[in-house]
């Protein structure tokens, strides 16, 4: 089955992003950035951990269903690319909430990043 193992480690991906959301919203330290998810999120764990675990599990499907299309194979390295940043997101965020990297520069960085994107779009 080709695939397989990119496929895997997507899902893996998104169910890590799930729960590490869960944690770092319900402790204070993050909030969720698609609004769609925070009512979710709003709504309970099980709701939010539900729906990501069903948008993984349809992604998947369609990935190892359709992998051989190129489009299905340039999606999936997308999808692996965001991930991928998420989690790095995700790791930066335990760092700071664990006073390894001070707030302020979480705060120069998110006033970066934002300056960055205001000048592409």
């Amino acid at each position: 089955m080709h695939l397989f193992r990119e496929t895997f480690l997507l899902f893996s991906l998104n169910l890590l992003d799930a729960l590490l959301t869960i944690v770092w919203v319900r402790n204070g330290i993050a909030s969720e950035g698609n609004q769609i998810m925070a009512r979710l999120l709003d709504n309970g764990d099980f709701s939010f951990l539900a729906a990501k675990i069903a948008i993984g599990t349809i992604a998947a499907l369609v990935i190892l269903r359709w992998g051989e299309m190129r489009v299905a194979r340039f999606g999936l390295t997308v999808a692996l690319a965001v991930y991928i940043s998420l989690l790095g997101i995700h790791v930066v965020t335990g760092l700071s909430a664990f006073g390894v990297i001070p707030r302020t520069a979480i705060h120069d960085l998110a006033s970066l990043t934002s300056s960055l994107l205001a000048f592409v779009t």
